[in-house]
């Protein structure tokens, strides 16, 4: 007596039965794509580090979590002692984030602008006060992605080389931004 399986029996089965075949087949493929792999690390020999000479390599100067702490902290308190919510920003040489500190009440927009003007401070080591004038003589300048040429961003320099930037955001105008920066930086050691 032959059974009869419902269609959705056989379509249960049938999928079943793919995927075991499926499991199976990419086991295998997988098996064997990586046995040719293993003999051919074991054939690689490494090849000796390179040395630099002297003259091959430089030098930076870093600025410190804790200076930056300092400086964004000495920051905050100059504006805070004004009446002014600010967010301020100090960025390394390379202009990578520091870090921020956003102060109680600080506008949501002041955070990338303060990054941003630590950024440009510190790429042309100049206030970017000094910076805005700048751009009456080349107005594409403004185009540079990541820059803000506003007030309120400041470098940090050791040797006269920038170092880092602080950036300051939120105060009314860029020149309370740029004194509550210079604050910022006048407290690194």
């Amino acid at each position: 007596m032959k059974k009869t399986l419902s269609r959705r029996t056989r379509i249960a089965t049938g999928g079943a039965v793919l995927a075991a075949v499926a499991a199976g087949t990419f086991g295998t493929v997988a098996a064997n794509a990586s046995a040719p792999q293993a003999a051919q690390d074991s054939a690689v020999t490494a090849a000796p580090a390179a040395a630099a000479g002297k003259r091959d390599t430089t030098t930076s100067t870093h600025l410190t979590i804790d200076a930056a702490s300092e400086a964004a902290r000495a920051a905050l308190k100059a504006a805070e002692k004004e009446g002014q919510r600010i967010t301020v920003a100090v960025v390394d040489r390379n202009g990578n984030t520091i870090l921020t500190m956003r102060g109680d009440g600080a506008g949501p927009q002041s955070y990338e602008s303060a990054e941003k003007k630590a950024y440009t401070a510190v790429s042309w080591n100049a206030p970017t006060s000094e910076l805005e004038g700048r751009l009456e003589k080349a107005p594409n300048l403004k185009d540079i992605p990541g820059t803000l040429f506003l007030g309120g961003g400041v470098p940090v320099t050791a040797g006269k080389a920038p170092i880092a930037g602080i950036g300051v955001a939120g105060a009314p105008s860029g020149t309370l931004d740029e004194k509550f920066a210079q604050a910022g930086a006048a407290a690194i050691d």
